[in-house]
């Protein structure tokens, strides 16, 4: 009986451990993950950079996806850091494909606000291609200026 209490035991274990790995393998990274940074010079010749970068996690099956950013902040003086601020997280974002396949995507930002950005923050791309169709959803996501993002999907014809 002690015997067959351990194999269940040891299944059980197995079970619980291997289904995680089987969800986790779902969720990917984007390969094309960007930093920008900005200096500021304040009152009292105090130096300040912030720095933030993007990363996209997609879900190979669903084709949900989540930006993620992180952001740091460094206040000093000519003697010392002073503060040193992060801040972070991850939004999710809508299916780019209705139905559940095999996906591929990748995604890039726009440069930092003071280059070619006219709508404040600027925006992303991502690109999404069934692994198992030849299809391909190109979408370009931009800042309104006006409190809501405005996105817009096309998909890619082959000739």
């Amino acid at each position: 009986m002690n015997h067959v209490m351990k194999i269940c035991s040891g299944i059980a274990l197995l079970c619980v451990t291997l289904v995680p790995v089987a969800k986790a393998d779902e969720f990917k990274l984007s390969n094309n993950q960007r930093i920008s940074c900005s200096r500021g010079l304040s009152a009292g010749k105090l130096n300040t950079a912030t720095c933030r970068s993007y990363a996209y996690i997609f879900n190979v099956k669903t084709s949900e996806y989540f930006r993620c950013q992180v952001s740091l902040a460094l206040t000093r003086d000519n003697k010392e850091v002073i503060n040193v601020q992060t801040d972070g997280g991850c939004a999710k974002k809508p299916r780019i494909f209705e139905t559940d396949s095999n996906y591929s995507f990748d995604a890039t930002e726009t440069e930092p606000p003071n280059t070619n950005s006219f709508f404040g923050t600027g925006g992303y791309a991502v690109w999404a291609s069934d692994n198992n169709a030849r299809k391909v959803r190109g979408c370009i996501i931009i800042s309104s200026g006006l409190g809501s993002d405005i996105l817009k999907c096309l998909d890619m014809t082959f000739q």
